[in-house]
């Protein structure tokens, strides 16, 4: 299965390329924004896209063209203003599915923020973020993709444990950004994740069991 990861620069999206290329069953092509990131990849033996994601739906769906699913973990980054959120977080992704949908790509995991789908829970000092996480997540709800939201807690720059809660609705908490590429590369063909969103966070599950009994 080849898996177009957008954000593969990312911290999350730099762990997943990795798992995936580590693996039998997955060839990666990662979708970054700058040339020297595609080089970067290119170097170390793995297919990279070059992709703006505030351009064309069409232009996108270039970058996505010939791979069978699709992993959104692209972010606008904690530095920019609310309008980059927007035209990244929100809008980017939405062109993504519609690209996706162009190319006749029918598997699409998005990562988003624990409990984004509950307003009343959402972090007041991100707001921005939040509400573009939520209308992302409904965007692919009513796509028609195969579709997985993965909520994730706050972001940590620790070794992975291997080890979580996952659940449609879970209290504040963090995970380290390893486990949530881990709890990705789980989900990509595991169909009880299908169609579905969950929160995760740091737990005492392995991640494959955990998502099985989400």
């Amino acid at each position: 299965m080849k898996v177009a990861v957008v954000g593969a620069n990312g911290q999350i999206g730099r762990h997943l390329i990795k798992l995936l290329d580590d693996s039998e069953q997955f060839n990666p092509n990662a979708i970054v924004r700058k040339e020297d990131q595609a080089r970067s990849f290119k170097a170390e033996g793995i297919a990279a896209s070059l992709v703006d994601l505030e351009a064309s739906v069409e232009e996108i769906s270039e970058g996505l063209r010939g791979a069978d699913a699709v992993v959104f973990t692209a972010g606008s980054g904690g530095a920019t203003d609310s309008d980059k959120t927007l035209l990244v977080d929100l809008d980017g992704a939405v062109k993504t599915m519609e690209a996706a949908k162009q190319v006749d790509i029918k598997r699409f995991i998005i990562v988003s923020a624990l409990q984004a789908h509950h307003r009343e829970n959402w972090n007041e000092s991100l707001l921005p973020y939040y509400a573009a996480k939520h209308y992302a997540d409904k965007e692919l709800e009513r796509s028609g993709l195969t579709y997985t939201i993965i909520r994730p807690g706050g972001l940590l720059n620790e070794n992975g444990t291997g080890k979580v809660s996952a659940a449609e609705n879970l209290s504040r908490g963090s995970i380290p950004r390893e486990d949530v590429a881990k709890a990705i590369y789980a989900s990509l063909t595991e169909e009880h994740t299908y169609n579905r969103g969950f929160d995760l966070i740091s737990g005492n599950k392995p991640i494959e069991e955990a998502i099985k009994e989400i």
